[in-house]
């Protein structure tokens, strides 16, 4: 995965952009096209206290409501910690939003205030796919993008 072109893509794209929408539906777009392991990629948007609802993805469909108690996703919220799952099987609690899912990782999205706005999630039918360093790429990535969103 070539993160130094889809960070210069990003920064392109969605350079004084604010909306967290519009910059959300934008990442998914050029990460799930960028990603060769990931069938799924989209946010889960924080709309309520402890509650996540679906976001802007690329995919099959998605769960619609994730609470923070529950899931991978949830996990990422709860902790504001990146989530590398390389079994789901494995992951205590795990949603299977499709059951051809077998790796996720899900990273919290922060903007520059310290609000969580949401979780990026990226779903893989391929055991293991995403590593700490998809997480780190990604996170730093993440960070600059939403920096200025609301």
């Amino acid at each position: 995965m070539d993160y130094d072109t889809l960070s210069n893509t990003l920064d392109a794209l969605c350079h004084g952009e604010t909306d967290a929408v519009a910059l959300m539906a934008t990442v998914a777009c050029e990460l799930h096209h960028a990603h060769p392991l990931s069938d799924w990629t989209g946010f889960y948007r924080v709309t309520g206290p402890e509650m996540l609802k679906i976001g802007p993805y690329q995919g099959g469909h998605g769960c619609l409501v994730i609470p923070f108690a529950r899931g991978v996703c949830g996990a990422a919220a709860r902790t504001g910690q990146a989530q590398v799952v390389p079994d789901v099987d494995a992951f205590p609690g795990h949603i299977a939003c499709a059951s051809s899912t077998r790796s996720e990782l899900v990273l919290p999205v922060w903007n520059g205030a310290g609000d969580l706005l949401g979780v990026l999630d990226l779903d893989s039918n391929t055991p293991a796919a995403f590593t700490d360093a998809d997480a780190e790429a990604l996170a730093t990535i993440l960070a600059r993008i939403f920096k200025d969103a609301a």
